[in-house]
């Protein structure tokens, strides 16, 4: 971006807010995930609710912003396999949380970048430089670490769900990739968050149970939290370029060691937290790479 279509200072400020903003919804959101699951909510039931009740802030965002009109979509299909793979990623990422604690749960979401990385060059057919495959090998090992592929210490359901929903929410941003050039963010989450009613009712009719009161209001207020913090990183991006706010996305780890220490008394492992460093340096500098492929007049790899 050339100086002259830099955003005002107090636009980027505002941008980084919204996204902090963001991280900690989506850290509160695991916390309510977990804790309704610890009280026998089923997955796909806790997946109805925090979509249908994402409704309540998207819808009044879509109308005192873009009007209904933006539901209009050229890419019918384009929606379709986003919601799958992105659904496929929240059903496995919300399960995790029933197994592991939750800044370990949330770090490994952080592999999600070197996963897209890989996507990328065998579905978009995108050139990936040996500086970026390197920075993917790198924030694998971060992955052994969280991991801790020991006898007795690696949590072997946990670890698969985590890195299984990783690699669905990357999946999701290649698609989105693929359907961005004609469709709006709004319309984007409105038919992810659709798929999301569909696919979690579907699936509690195969097993439901009926919540009491407080968890009840648990799985309402992660759906209207949730739909919150997707709104909050919309609006980040609105306010400030994706290279600036993007390594503040790394903030969630911070909210979920909080939560975690709060809520069940959990301490990161040491392994964890090393591991987690070594996936967002790993992370970052992917990124830094590829705003420089695309401010680079050839457009080359790197």
């Amino acid at each position: 971006m050339s100086p002259s279509a830099s955003p005002p200072a107090s636009n980027v400020v505002l941008g980084i807010a919204y996204r902090v903003a963001a991280m900690a919804c989506m850290a509160v959101l695991s916390a309510l995930v977990k804790w309704t699951g610890s009280r026998g909510v089923p997955v796909f039931e806790i997946i109805l609710f925090r979509n249908l009740f994402a409704f309540l802030p998207l819808g009044l965002y879509i109308w005192r912003t873009t009007g209904f009109e933006v539901l209009r979509t050229r890419r019918p299909l384009g929606h379709f396999a986003r919601a799958t793979v992105g659904l496929f990623g929240m059903v496995c990422g919300f399960s995790a949380v029933q197994y592991l604690p939750l800044t370990e749960a949330t770090a490994l979401q952080f592999t999600s970048p070197l996963f897209m990385t890989a996507l990328s060059a065998m579905l978009l057919s995108e050139k990936v430089g040996r500086h970026r495959w390197a920075a993917v090998c790198v924030g694998f090992v971060g992955v052994l670490l969280m991991a801790r592929p020991l006898p007795g210490q690696m949590n072997v359901p946990g670890v698969t769900l985590g890195i299984l929903a990783a690699l669905g929410a990357a999946g999701a941003m290649v698609a989105i990739r693929q359907i961005s050039d004609t469709e709006r963010g709004a319309t984007i989450v409105f038919y992810f968050t659709l798929g999301g009613v569909v696919i979690g009712l579907v699936g509690s009719l195969f097993h439901w149970v009926t919540p009491d009161p407080l968890t009840l209001a648990m799985l309402v207020l992660a759906g209207v939290i949730g739909g919150v913090g997707q709104l909050f990183l919309t609006e980040a991006l609105r306010q400030a370029p994706v290279g600036v706010i993007a390594p503040f996305d790394y903030t969630q780890l911070v909210w979920a060691a909080l939560l975690g220490l709060v809520i069940w008394g959990e301490l990161p492992h040491p392994l964890t937290m090393a591991g987690a460093v070594v996936v967002a340096g790993s992370g970052v500098y992917i990124l830094h790479r590829e705003l420089r492929r695309y401010r680079a007049p050839d457009g080359g790899a790197n």
